[in-house]
Parts: C-alpha cells; structure tokens; sequence
C-alpha cells in the first residue's frame, strides 16, 4: 500500500501531530507514506515524466522526518490555497488523477478546512481512495464538531486580551480585539468568554451601534480601572455602516477597513473614549499546537489510518457529541457550520450565555 498524504489552506497548529501519526501507523502495517508538497498545488506542479518535478513536489515519509514534529505548529509539507477546479486554465482535475495513479497512490488522506475538503469529496466522488482530515482555527467545517487547530486559536486568543488588559488599563481606554472567523463567530465566542471580556461581536449577529457603544461606554465607567474590552470576528457586520463588501474575501485581498478600526471609529466619533484597536491576525495560528490539538491531531491521524486499512473510503473524520467519527467525505458540503445563537448568545446584550450545561458534550459549542 503506498499512501499519499498532504496539507492545504491556512496553516494551523495541530497538523504535525496528525501528519505524524498518520505516517507511523501506516508505517507499522509496512504501508509506504508521500508526502505531497504545497497541497493541491504541489499535485500540479508534477510531471509524472519529470523526475525533476517530482523530487520538488514530493517528500517520502518516514520514522525519522517525522521523529519531534509534533511539537511544532504549522505544516512539514508546506501548503497552498488551491481548488484545481476553479483555475483560469479550466478543471485541472484530470491532472491530479493522472498524477495519483502515475506514482501508485493507492489511497490519499488530505489535511484541510472547507476548500480542501470540497476538493476531496470531489476526488471521492469520482472513486478515488480518501479520508479527509478538517482542520481550521475557525471550527466550521459542516460534519464535525471540532476540527485541528481551533483550540489552540482560542487559547493564543485569550492570553492576547488578557495581556493587552495591562496597556488598555494604563492609557484608560476601550480595546476592539478583532480575531479571525469571516463566516462564524465561534472562535470569538469562546474566546471572549473564557477571557471574560465585556461584549463579544460575532458573525451571526449584526451590531447594532446604538446598542452597543453606550454598552462598551457604560462597561467603561463601570470599572474601577475604566477600561473596557470588546472582541469582534473579522466577519462580523455593524449595522448602518454599509461597509460589507470584503467579508467573503481574504485578510490579504479586502480594500475596506477592518471591522475592528470601523468600530474603534465609530466609538470614538459618538462618545468621549478612546480605543484601542489590536487585529491578532495571524499571531492566531501561529507556534506550537496545544494539549487539545495535539490530542485530536494524532487520534484524527490514527483513525485516518483505520478506515483505510478497513477499506472504509471517502470519509471524514470528525468528533461528533464528544465522540471520534466519521462521516461521508461530501457532508461538509450539505451544510453550514456557525454559532448556535439561541443557544450560546444573547444578541441584545453582545455576551455568551449558557442557557444549560448538563448533558452537554465538554466543549460547550
């Protein structure tokens, strides 16, 4: 069996450990691991007649290059942002296939959030041997309830508001901390509860500013130190600014001001505060992997491996109600993942809320 494996969309912390364990167990059925570079990309970059192109785009994987990787962040195989559908030149899926059958793949396990994925359920579809892997610091890939790199995103979030606490305190101010989630909020959510900030703007819920800055204005007097702080998703809409335009697009490719400064700005222009204003960006997904991703990026590795060995095909892996699963590979196409509002958020005063914990899974969302 030789077994192909590779890594696409934004890097996040917890991918090593999946990559990792995928390769030692295929290892220990004497399974063979390639290593593809720069994901979907890297499959297009290759020749099959071109030795050249396939040393560049390819790395085999064994005990010794992946021995200590998953203590790091990021990706050993690199990555790219890449749908060989959608480019100018046409489909280029013929190509992939080509290239997966001229190297004697015989089954390919693909880390990546939704548009990696998507790609994936359309190889499975056409009877390619599958399982893919969700991961994104944004947690919302359709099918599963958790996907690698989204705890260590809310744990890098949460010691970031607690430490701008001292700055904002000093200079008596209201921070705006924007995080990443352009179409859910959920990394806000929670990473606005557990740091316990004064009001959280998510992507389900458009802010109303004539609610919400007398709130923030009012947080702020309320404490003895006079600050506040509020997190917001870069996805998330303030009403009456008719500045919506680049919430689909990428971080690097919008034109219109972040959601964050708007806001500062709009405090700024209707009370007597001052903000502060921190984008954490990429700081997000960047170093080591937590405990909990760590965790799940070697059982997702681990059951990756299982369902092939089963022959269980075109699947998803996934933590279902506290439990590993997996599930059709195209699930995450019959759907979409966001905050359940009526459940974890109260839209009126811009907080979590736990209506019930009893008999929830331990991840409240």
């Amino acid at each position: 069996m030789r077994l192909g494996i590779l890594t696409g969309g934004g890097d996040v912390p917890g991918l090593n450990p999946c990559i990792r364990a995928v390769v030692l167990a295929a290892l220990d059925l004497d399974w063979e691991v390639i290593g593809f570079r720069r994901g979907w990309e890297g499959l297009l970059k290759i020749d099959p007649s071109d030795v050249h192109s396939i040393q560049a785009y390819t790395r085999k994987l064994d005990r010794e290059a992946v021995r200590g990787i998953d203590r790091l962040g990021g990706t050993i195989l690199h990555t790219s942002r890449l749908d060989p559908r959608t480019l100018e030149t046409g489909d280029r899926t013929h190509h992939v296939l080509a290239v997966i059958e001229a190297l004697g793949i015989d089954a390919m396990v693909t880390l990546g959030g939704d548009g990696t994925l998507r790609f994936s359920a359309h190889l499975a579809g056409l009877g390619v041997p599958i399982i893919s892997v969700p991961k994104t610091m944004d947690n919302d890939v359709f099918g599963t309830d958790y996907c690698i790199g989204f705890s260590t995103a809310v744990s890098r979030s949460v010691e970031a508001i607690n430490a701008l606490r001292t700055t904002v305190e000093s200079h008596e101010r209201i921070a705006i901390v924007e995080l990443f989630g352009r179409r859910s909020g959920e990394t806000a959510l929670l990473a606005g509860f557990l740091a316990q900030v004064d009001r959280t703007v998510i992507a389900e819920c458009p802010a109303d500013l004539d609610t919400l800055i007398p709130l923030l204005v009012a947080d702020k007097r309320a404490r003895p130190a006079s600050y506040a702080i509020c997190v917001i998703s870069e996805g998330a809409r303030l009403s009456g600014d008719g500045q919506d335009a680049d919430r689909a697009k990428s971080h690097i490719h919008r034109t219109e001001l972040g959601v964050g400064r708007r806001l500062g700005q709009a405090i700024e222009a209707r009370s007597a505060s001052s903000t502060l204003v921190q984008e954490l960006a990429y700081l997000m997904r960047a170093g080591d992997p937590d405990a909990m991703d760590r965790m799940v990026g070697l059982a997702f590795g681990q059951l990756a491996v299982q369902l092939i060995r089963d022959k269980q095909h075109g699947r998803m892996v996934a933590l279902c109600e506290g439990k590993y699963a997996h599930v059709p590979a195209d699930t995450l196409l019959t759907g979409t993942r966001a905050v359940d509002v009526a459940r974890l958020y109260d839209p009126k005063t811009y907080r979590a809320k736990l209506m019930q914990v009893e008999g929830m899974p331990m991840f409240l969302y």
